[in-house]
């Protein structure tokens, strides 16, 4: 299924005062999975030279059935199956990928315990060298601890992991293997309604974390810290965001992909200003009601993003390719004059 993608932009210009900014393109975006009654939670990748995209079956948002799947495809046009991971341990959920050091392809996602006492949520890791052939998983970090995304960072994996489960917390982790990972930080938010979170390395070892939000202040979170990652400073965005993933791309502008809420929910791309502290919306991909999500790649001078949205019908899994607009003389932030601070 092919969407019109100009009958759904809206855009806002690069910078407050921009004007005549360029604008961001949508090249093309496509459904590409449809069979579960619910598909969502996805993520992206290349991996040997092939696209990977990663998400949740199920019969509906939180049932108790979900499985992941995984597609593949050569050119990113025609997509397959390549395999359906399942447990008997419950619903499986927000599936994240990443390509290890010694070249395997990784998921990292939970299991959700259907009712009962005792530990409801579990983070879990697989491993393929093929993207077809998925051996059990491996359960990592603390029980009732939800790492929401790994990142890899100079050979260490890294995932900031929330606790659902007795009060909403957040917990640093790192890994050598991807399957051992021990704590760095026991708490770097203090505050309350910790949730997603996904973390950006820079170029000056720098760590950027942008944070969901739950309860009574929902707004976004953005943490800021140098190596070695253990003292974080946290600023409110004043905007809340779903399902955050985060890219850098060749330009040293940061891309971030979030669900919005106001006026309507929404999949979105900002720019990210960790100088100025500032999430600011430049794109909204065809989107609505129960969405977001997305995986973010950059590839051929276009941005890949996998993402799900129930704007047409049920929640489907789309592929969108964006032209970014060529970044303003004057660069958004100054790595030079940031250094984490």
């Amino acid at each position: 299924m092919r969407l019109f993608a100009g009958m759904f932009l809206a855009v806002l210009p690069l910078l407050p005062g921009a004007g005549t900014a360029p604008k961001a393109e949508i090249v093309d975006v496509k459904a590409i999975w449809s069979r579960a009654p619910h598909n969502a939670f996805t993520d992206l990748a290349r991996f040997k030279d092939r696209w990977y995209c990663v998400f949740r079956e199920g019969l509906a948002h939180g049932s108790p059935d979900g499985k992941i799947r995984v597609l593949t495809s050569l050119d990113g046009e025609v997509w397959t199956s390549a395999a359906l991971l399942e447990s008997n341990l419950g619903d499986l959920r927000d599936p994240k990928l990443s390509v290890t050091p010694d070249n395997y392809l990784m998921i990292n996602g939970g299991v959700a315990v259907p009712d009962g006492e005792g530990v409801r949520h579990q983070s879990l890791v697989w491993f393929s060298q093929d993207g077809r052939q998925w051996p059990e998983p491996v359960e990592v970090a603390d029980p009732r601890m939800w790492i929401w995304r790994v990142t890899w960072y100079q050979g260490r994996a890294y995932g900031m992991a929330y606790r659902k489960q007795g009060g909403r917390t957040l917990r640093f982790y790192t890994s050598k293997n991807g399957s051992d990972f021990q704590t760095l930080v026991e708490q770097p938010f203090t505050g309350d309604g910790a949730s997603e979170a996904t973390l950006l390395f820079l170029p000056d070892h720098s760590a950027l974390c942008l944070m969901r939000r739950e309860g009574e202040s929902s707004a976004a979170q953005l943490g800021k810290a140098m190596p070695p990652y253990r003292g974080w400073k946290w600023t409110d965005l004043g905007i809340r965001v779903g399902g955050p993933n985060l890219v850098r791309v060749p330009d040293g502008r940061i891309v971030a992909a979030v669900r919005l809420y106001e006026p309507v929910p929404r999949t979105a791309l900002c720019w990210l200003d960790p100088v100025q502290n500032r999430l600011t919306e430049f794109l909204t991909l065809p989107s609505g009601g129960d969405t977001s999500y997305a995986g973010l790649v950059f590839h051929q001078n276009l941005l890949w993003i996998s993402y799900y949205s129930s704007h047409i019908s049920k929640p489907m899994i789309y592929i969108a390719k964006v032209k970014l607009p060529t970044p303003p003389e004057e660069k958004p932030f100054d790595l030079n004059r940031y250094k984490g601070k």
